[in-house]
């Protein structure tokens, strides 16, 4: 691994710093608390119009896609030191880290060119509908379907837990074209436009108050032909790329919640003891510190290759897995250390603004998105440790003759 920048990222990284230091605010606090998104997407799209009139948006795009034609590794330099400032980047993370790579390697030139830049600059923002009420851990058993009627294609069915459908203009949506064939090779991916008839976007109310998740339906909703990625039947691969692409666009920003237990470690008394003093918080903050090591390590190791010229490959998933549980177990544990104390949902008289009673309530939700914890396993396993496959009953079935229990 090298953990130090080249001479021209080092001068990059210092450009972005002042940059930054002139036109955003530094964080109140030494670490970034958990707020909920809602009310915000408007002051985050003149944010990051700014950053887009500076040159510093999507910085491994094109420039004729409204890139600045450099590398990952300036991606990477951007986030790690927007990350220190209280700035709006996360909203923007699911449309042009997953959502554009695909638009990029798949949609026609003309099509690339209109969409791409909007999407740069946030005049348009973007979500991934993937996930369905009966196919989650299992995305490649969807059911919603499109259906060739001309030069255009037809889309019905449902899509659930979409982040952002509410706030997008346009979505990447993953169908079902052929049910006569395998559940994986019968798959197609399109780019739609989600203010047009046919497409209801329903906000769901979560534990924590927010409404960050969204049903989608769709009723005879019109895809243009131009508006298909890849090859029809070929939208598992086109899944994969938007996939892996995912990883490099949350590579180092999963939650895990050691910062924000530190801080609270080092700066909270209770009864008049530091917390940090108690033998229990201190064996639990070195078991959590090695793991958030480990984490930042494995994290530097993947940058070094993308560095290299490389991909962000499976590793990636094992930040997913460590990652949110230890948030999990971070939060609960935080709760429960003041007891009864530990479930007032008062902004004003917890510790960091209620972090940790929201995270709480909201991590759940991070074991379960982008992926279970039992379909990290399987990634480490069979593409890192090269473990044989599951056993799959479904294998070489076509997608209509699997049993459904029905």
């Amino acid at each position: 691994m090298d953990f130090n920048d080249s001479k021209e990222q080092a001068e990059f990284r210092a450009e972005v710093r002042a940059w930054l230091e002139l036109n955003a605010n530094r964080r109140a606090d030494e670490v970034q608390i958990m707020r909920g998104q809602e009310g915000g997407y408007e002051r985050a799209k003149a944010w990051y119009k700014k950053v887009a009139d500076a040159g510093y948006a999507c910085l491994a795009w094109p420039k004729e896609y409204g890139g600045a034609g450099l590398s990952q590794i300036h991606q990477v330099i951007w986030s790690q030191e927007v990350a220190d400032f209280d700035t709006a980047d996360g909203y923007f993370v699911i449309g042009i880290g997953n959502c554009g790579p695909a638009v990029q390697a798949f949609a026609p030139e003309e099509v690339k060119r209109d969409l791409l830049p909007k999407m740069a600059s946030a005049e348009h923002v973007w979500c991934q509908l993937f996930s369905e009420p009966a196919a989650g851990s299992d995305v490649a058993g969807l059911r919603t379907r499109a259906e060739f009627d001309g030069d255009k294609w037809l889309l019905n069915g449902q899509k659930i837990w979409t982040s952002g459908a509410q706030h997008s203009d346009y979505g990447v949506v993953l169908t079902r074209t052929d049910p006569g064939v395998s559940k994986y090779r019968g798959l197609t991916l399109f780019m739609i436009d989600l203010k047009q008839p046919g497409v209801e976007v329903k906000p769901i109310k979560q534990m924590d108050g927010g409404r960050h998740f969204n049903e989608v339906f769709f009723n005879d909703a019109v895809v243009p032909d131009a508006y298909r990625l890849g090859e029809v039947g070929g939208g598992w691969g086109g899944a994969l790329h938007v996939l892996m692409n995912e990883r490099m666009a949350i590579s180092g920003v999963q939650p895990n919640g050691f910062a924000q237990f530190l801080h609270f470690c080092q700066h909270t008394e209770v009864d008049g003891e530091r917390v940090i003093d108690d033998p229990v918080v201190a064996d639990r903050l070195a078991s959590w510190y090695a793991r958030d090591a480990g984490l930042r390590n494995a994290n530097w190791r993947m940058l070094t290759a993308i560095a290299g010229g490389g991909v962000p490959g499976a590793e990636a998933s094992l930040g997913k897995l460590v990652g949110a549980v230890m948030n999990q177990e971070i939060a609960n544990f935080s709760v429960d250390y003041y007891n009864e104390a530990g479930a007032i949902m008062d902004d004003t008289v917890n510790v960091l603004e209620g972090h940790f009673q929201r995270s709480v309530l909201f991590s759940p939700g991070i074991r379960l998105a982008g992926g279970t914890d039992e379909i990290m396993r399987n990634i480490i396993a069979e593409q890192v440790l090269g473990l044989p496959q599951e056993p799959r009953v479904d294998k070489g079935i076509p997608f209509n003759e699997i049993p459904t229990g029905s």
